[in-house]
C-alpha cells in the first residue's frame, strides 16, 4: 500500500545565488499534524515563481522515497532529507514509471489527480547544490509529478494512498516527461498525450506544437557570413541611405521573406539592418546614420567594396492571408514594412500605410511608398512631428481601423509599445512588431536584476575566441573561467533567457550566426542546425550570437 511519508511546506523567500538574489519556494520542510490541501496549495506552502510552479495545475508536488534512495546512491550523498527536492508529499510508492497522468488518488480527506511531470528549472540545482540536477532528473526518468486538488481536505504524514481512477491511455509520468524533453518522439504517443483530458493545458499545448506540421524553410540561406559586393549607394533622406548588395559574380540570391533583415560586419563590429527591397540578384538595406557602424557605412563605404553578410533571417514577416493590413512605422522603421508593401503589390488586401517622421527632409521613401500604394486599395497617412502632427492613440482612433486587420509595427521601442497598446485598445489584436535590440530577458525568480548597458566583463581580458553578441553590439574574448556562454553573457549584462541551465528546456536556444561550439553537459536534445543552447555551450572558435 502506498503511503504519505512526509508532508512538507515552505513559503517563498529570497536566497543568494551566484551573486544574485532568487525568490523561490523550493525550500520545503516536514511538518507535524494535519494540513488542508486546497485548490492552489497546502496550507502554509507557497511558490516563488507562479509562471512555472503552483496554481491549480501544480498545486502539490510529489516525490518518492525510492527516488531519494536512488539519488543518495547515485550522488554519493547522505544528507538528502525529505523535502529537499521541493516536494510537498514524500511518498512510499507512486513511482514515475507506474503513475499515469490522470490517475486519481485519495489521501486523507482529500482527492488528487496527476496533472503533469515536474517543470525542469534551475531551482532544484540551487537547493541541492548539484548544477546538473535538472538534466539528471529527466535523463534518469525520475522527475516527480504534480497533483491538482479535486476535493479539498486534510492530509497528514502516515495517510494511506488509494488510487480511485486510472488516467486515459495509461501514459506514465516518466514517459510523458521524456516525450517532451528527449529526442526520437513517437507520433502515436504524442497523439495519445494530447488526448489526455487531465494533462495540464501547458503540456498539452507543447505536444500539440510538436505535432503541428513543420513547413520547409522558405529561405535557403548560407552558413555563417559570405562577401556581398556594394553595387550602389543611394541617399534616401537627410539621415538615411540605401546600400545595394549583390554576389561578386552576380549569381542569384535567396529570396527573403518580406520583413526580414541582414546581419553584417563593418568597422570591426556586427549590426543588423532591415531589407527594404530585394530582387533575384540584389538586396537593398537602408541605414540611418546614428552610430559608429552606420557612420562608417555612410561615409567610408564605396561602390565595389565588399561586406561580410549573414543570410536573411527574422520572424517579423508578412503573414499570407486575406485580412486587411496595417503597416505602421516611425523613422527608419519604415524599411521592413516597405518590403512588406512591395510584397502586397499583387494582392487585393486592403492596406493602411501609417508613417511618422520628423519632417519632409527626413521622410525616406516618400515617393516610392506613394507609388506602390497607388496600385492598391489603400489608405495613406503620414505624420510630421515637426509640424505638430502626432501618430498616437487619438490619431489611430480617427482612422476606424478594421478590428480584423493584421498590424505590423517597426520603430523605436517606446513607439512600438505605445502603438501596440493603442491598437489593442481599439480592437486590433493581431499585432506584430520588430525588435532589433536585445530580446526581453527570461530569468525566472531573479529579483534584483536591473537593466544595464552590455559591457566587457570584469577581470582580466580573455585570450580565447572572439564572442560577438550581435543584438547587444558587443564583442568579448572568451575566458576559460566561464563554464558556458550563458555565464559570459551574464557577466557582460547581455540580456539572457534561461530556465533549467543544463540543456533540457531549450529556453536559452539562440541563433548561431557563425562559429561552432561544444557542450558540457551534452544537451538531452540538440538544438536545430544554426542554433545553440548557451547554458551548456563553450566556443571552439569565434562566434556571432543573436543576443
Amino acid at each position: 500500500m502506498a503511503r504519505l511519508l512526509s508532508l512538507n511546506v515552505g513559503m517563498p523567500k529570497d536566497v543568494p545565488w551566484q551573486g544574485r538574489t532568487v525568490h523561490t519556494g523550493i525550500f520545503k520542510h516536514p511538518v507535524e499534524g494535519a494540513r488542508m490541501a486546497r485548490r492552489l496549495n497546502i496550507d502554509g506552502d507557497g511558490q516563488g515563481d507562479l509562471g512555472g510552479h503552483g496554481g491549480e495545475q501544480r498545486a502539490v508536488f510529489v516525490y518518492q522515497r525510492q527516488s531519494y534512495d536512488y539519488w543518495r546512491h547515485e550522488l554519493d550523498r547522505d544528507d538528502l532529507e525529505y523535502g529537499n527536492f521541493g516536494e510537498n508529499f514524500t511518498v512510499d510508492g507512486l513511482l514515475d514509471d507506474e503513475v499515469h497522468i490522470g490517475d486519481r488518488y485519495r489521501i486523507g480527506d482529500a482527492e488528487f489527480e496527476v496533472s503533469q511531470p515536474r517543470v525542469t528549472c534551475f531551482r532544484v540545482a540551487l537547493r541541492l547544490n548539484e548544477p546538473e540536477m535538472p538534466s539528471l532528473l529527466v535523463a534518469r526518468h525520475r522527475p516527480g509529478f504534480y497533483f491538482r486538488v479535486i476535493e479539498e481536505g486534510e492530509v497528514r504524514a502516515g495517510d494511506e494512498i488509494i488510487r480511485t481512477a486510472v488516467g486515459r491511455h495509461e501514459m506514465n509520468v516518466a514517459d510523458i516527461d521524456a516525450l517532451l524533453y528527449l529526442p526520437k518522439r513517437d507520433v502515436v504517443q504524442l497523439r495519445k498525450a494530447v488526448d489526455i483530458p487531465a494533462l495540464s493545458p501547458g503540456w498539452r499545448a507543447s505536444f500539440q506544437d510538436l505535432l503541428a506540421p513543420k513547413a520547409e524553410p522558405v529561405v535557403k540561406g548560407w552558413p555563417g557570413f559570405r562577401p556581398l559586393r556594394v553595387t550602389e549607394i543611394v541617399p534616401e533622406s537627410s539621415t538615411i541611405a540605401s546600400i545595394h548588395l549583390s554576389t561578386p559574380d552576380g549569381s542569384p540570391l535567396p529570396t527573403p521573406l518580406p520583413g526580414q533583415f541582414l546581419t553584417l560586419k563593418a568597422a570591426s563590429q556586427v549590426r543588423s539592418y532591415s531589407l527594404s527591397a530585394v530582387s533575384d540578384t540584389e538586396y537593398r538595406i537602408s541605414v540611418k546614420r546614428d552610430g559608429v557602424v552606420s557612420t562608417f557605412l555612410h561615409t567610408r563605404l564605396s561602390v565595389g567594396d565588399t561586406l561580410d553578410v549573414a543570410a536573411p533571417r527574422g520572424d517579423f514577416t508578412l503573414q499570407d492571408n486575406d485580412s486587411p493590413v496595417v503597416l505602421l512605422s516611425a523613422g527608419v522603421g519604415v524599411t521592413p514594412v516597405l518590403a512588406m508593401l512591395r510584397a502586397l503589390a499583387d494582392t487585393k488586401r486592403e492596406v493602411w500605410w501609417l508613417h511618422t517622421t520628423r519632417s519632409v527632409a527626413e521622410h525616406a521613401f516618400r515617393d516610392e511608398a506613394h507609388g506602390l500604394l497607388a496600385g492598391l486599395q489603400s489608405h495613406e497617412h503620414v505624420y510630421y512631428t515637426a509640424d505638430g502632427n502626432r501618430l498616437n492613440r487619438d490619431a489611430l482612433a480617427d482612422l476606424s481601423l478594421p478590428p480584423n486587420a493584421s498590424a505590423y509595427l517597426c520603430g523605436p521601442a517606446g513607439f512600438m509599445d505605445d502603438m501596440t497598446a493603442a491598437l489593442r485598445d481599439l480592437g486590433v489584436t493581431d499585432v506584430h512588431s520588430e525588435l532589433f535590440g536585445a530580446l526581453p530577458a527570461i530569468n525566472p525568480g531573479i529579483v534584483d536584476a536591473a537593466p544595464t548597458t552590455p559591457h566587457q566583463p570584469d577581470g582580466p581580458v580573455g585570450t580565447g575566441p572572439r564572442i560577438t553578441f550581435a543584438r547587444s553590439g558587443l564583442t568579448v574574448r572568451w575566458r576559460s573561467d566561464f563554464d558556458n556562454l550563458l555565464e559570459l553573457a551574464e557577466a557582460c549584462d547581455v540580456p539572457t533567457r534561461w530556465a533549467c541551465r543544463t540543456g533540457v528546456c531549450h529556453t536559452c536556444v539562440t541563433p548561431l550566426l557563425s562559429g561552432d561550439v561544444r557542450y558540457r553537459p551534452d544537451p538531452l536534445e540538440p538544438p536545430a542546425a544554426g542554433a545553440t543552447l548557451v547554458c551548456c555551450a563553450r566556443p571552439t572558435d569565434d562566434l556571432v550570437l543573436d543576443l
